[in-house]
């Protein structure tokens, strides 16, 4: 089913951050939306944490990107909301 949000978060060594994001996403009561995560191959444990929530998530990229800009093109290009929001 087509959700109305892609919730696109992108991350690089952000741990805390991400779990934070995504906590508070999943939080909430509406659930018309996807999460798509774009991480540029994390050092800090953040890409462990990703596995962990993968059950959340709708699609994961886990890939050496060319900085924020590129990662959140790569996020775009997953998503299949009528909306998207970046975060």
């Amino acid at each position: 089913m087509k959700k109305n949000y892609s919730i696109i978060v992108v991350s690089l060594n952000t741990k805390n951050y991400f779990l934070e994001t995504i906590n508070s996403i999943i939080s909430q009561t509406y659930t018309s939306y996807e999460i798509i995560v774009v991480d540029g191959l994390s050092i800090d444990g953040t890409k462990k944490k990703i596995l962990e929530y993968k059950t959340y998530l709708s699609k994961i990229i886990i890939e050496k990107d060319n900085g924020i800009y590129d990662a959140m093109n790569k996020g775009l290009r997953k998503a299949s909301g009528d909306w998207v929001i970046f975060m």
